[in-house]
């Protein structure tokens, strides 16, 4: 069985060892787009492809050897779904991509990874957060903050708020809900905070009713639900419906103009979340000229703007994902070579700026960032409320 499965992996290098030779010669190189296009994530997968065809318009191609080459952008749907996400990964490999960027999803992240590493494809993660993408994968990278911080900063904002007792609502088996809602709880019951109930669902659930009338009689104050983009306008709907009257607080996916539209903005008036970026900073002239360009490019196509939600308002992942594919390609520049380890090693080693600040990596391949946005709905849009350092 062992001789079996390292003969397939053999065939899988040689394969990508000899279309990435036909794909140099042809002056043409492959970015690998691993996300998830439909199913429970395929609004923020499909929001980040797009991303990626926007900076690739913007920088189509990279100097290597002082050679010029084309980016060719080849993108592959892991459907939300861990044994998906593990062929989807294969397929880039069999394809002889030179590096990956994605995935909207921790738990297709974390399954993916061992596939990336043996073939040793580089891949950054725009919005992937579990602490287990890279600490499993030398391979690879992100460009986001982790959950750590974001349920540290959350739990911290909630204390500060006057909260002392909080809800927690979470996905059973996703690794970026569970993962978010432990390191909530964990911050906040060390600042003194209680959790009076902890309520979790199954994936595609879409009745909520049960779990709200315990969190109604828990005695919560306020709730913190890291879900899915999906599952959100459920949560918030059925709250008011059932007279749930409680602040809800979230992790970064809920940073998106599509849940105030199908939860309602009455439903979703007061949400609370964490964010990487924010279009509304005009701080740094590389945010405010990718906000125009990108703003621009959405308002050309009507296609693009359904795809992005139903407007051009610019979330965090996507701005994550422009950082990514850029983030890539200096790479491959710095390593001045289309060989995986190699840019590998270049971007262990990259110090740059993006529209969602200063990257650099530690020693796991995270991103070294400290601060977070925190936004409020008010009035059926999101505003700007804080940003908060991590200590």
């Amino acid at each position: 069985m062992k001789r079996k499965a390292f003969t397939a992996v053999a065939a899988i290098s040689m394969a990508m060892m000899m279309v990435s030779q036909a794909a140099a010669d042809d002056n043409v190189i492959k970015i690998g787009i691993f996300e998830p296009l439909t199913g429970e994530n395929g609004g923020g997968g499909t929001q980040e492809a797009q991303a990626a065809d926007y900076a690739n318009e913007v920088r189509p191609t990279v100097t290597v050897d002082g050679v010029e080459y084309t980016v060719e952008l080849d993108k592959v749907d892991n459907k939300s779904d861990k044994t998906e996400a593990v062929t989807a990964a294969q397929k880039l490999v069999s394809d002889g991509v030179t590096g990956v960027l994605g995935t909207y999803g921790s738990g297709c992240a974390i399954a993916a990874g061992p596939t990336f590493a043996e073939a040793k494809v580089p891949a950054i993660g725009a919005s992937c957060t579990n602490p287990q993408v890279t600490s499993a994968c030398d391979y690879y990278f992100r460009v986001c903050f982790l959950d750590p911080f974001q349920g540290s900063v959350l739990a911290q904002y909630a204390w500060d708020e006057g909260y002392t007792k909080v809800a927690l609502i979470d996905q059973i088996g996703d690794d970026y809900s569970m993962g978010q809602a432990g390191f909530f709880n964990k911050k906040f019951t060390e600042l003194g905070g209680e959790i009076v109930t902890e309520q979790q669902f199954q994936t595609n659930q879409s009745d909520f009713k049960a779990i709200l009338t315990e969190v109604k009689a828990s005695g919560a104050e306020a709730v913190f639900a890291p879900s899915s983009i999906t599952t959100a306008p459920l949560l918030l709907k059925q709250a008011k419906e059932l007279g749930v009257d409680l602040p809800f607080m979230a992790g970064d996916t809920w940073y998106n103009s599509t849940i105030i539209e199908n939860a309602g903005a009455e439903n979703a008036e007061g949400v609370v979340c964490s964010t990487f970026f924010d279009e509304a900073d005009t701080s740094s002239q590389i945010t405010v000229d990718f906000v125009n360009g990108y703003k621009e490019w959405l308002n050309a196509d009507d296609s693009r703007i359904e795809k992005n939600g139903g407007d051009d308002a610019i979330v965090g992942n996507c701005a994550l994902m422009y950082d990514a594919y850029n983030v890539m390609l200096d790479a491959i520049e710095s390593a001045n070579s289309l060989d995986g380890e190699a840019i590998k090693d270049a971007l262990a080693a990259l110090q740059t700026e993006g529209v969602t600040g200063k990257i650099s990596f530690d020693a796991n391949g995270d991103a070294e960032k400290d601060t977070a946005y925190i936004d409020i709905v008010e009035n059926g849009a999101f505003k700007f409320l804080k940003t908060v350092t991590a200590e």
